[in-house]
């Protein structure tokens, strides 16, 4: 049942736990005691609006930072990632597989805000011996939804 709701509340965050429950066949007070409880596990960390930036006059830029680092012993890289978590640039950091130990996304106003994060807070830290900064051009898919004007997939019928 979790799995479910969890489903259904990632797609659609506003959906009334009445109309939560018709769809997965629960009771309201069966979806609204189930999220209480996932809420109060830390399961369900928040509710939040998915928002195309491109679209308002407001300045944005997001950037994918790979960084090495050096592991600790006994802790890995976790005390180096919650380290770099607390700066407020830092929208979310992964420890991740392949050439680089951590993935870091970083927003900030302009190319030179994240720069400069970057330069005089994130390769400076203790523990970090590289970075790799990509910056995003444009977002086709957010949070599994599509963005923007992207063309239908579907296939017209030809005839011979």
């Amino acid at each position: 049942m979790r799995e479910k709701i969890l489903r259904v509340l990632t797609a659609e965050g506003r959906l009334p736990d009445v109309e939560i429950g018709e769809r997965l066949g629960l009771t309201s007070e069966e979806v609204r005691a189930e999220i209480a409880a996932m809420e109060a596990e830390g399961l369900i960390l928040g509710y939040r609006a998915l928002v195309d930036w491109s679209k308002t006059e407001v300045e944005r830029v997001f950037a994918y930072i790979l960084v090495e680092g050096t592991p600790e012993h006994g802790a890995g890289f976790d005390q180096l990632a919650k380290h770099i978590a607390r700066f407020d640039e830092v929208h979310s950091v992964h420890l991740t597989s392949g050439s680089a130990d951590l993935t870091v996304v970083v927003e900030g106003k302009d190319f030179r805000d994240i720069a400069l994060f970057v330069a005089e807070k994130l390769a400076p830290t203790s523990g970090v011996t590289g970075t790799s900064t990509s910056f995003v051009l444009k977002t086709y898919k957010l949070e599994g939804r599509l963005m923007g004007d992207i063309p239908s997939t579907r296939r017209l019928a030809v005839s011979p």
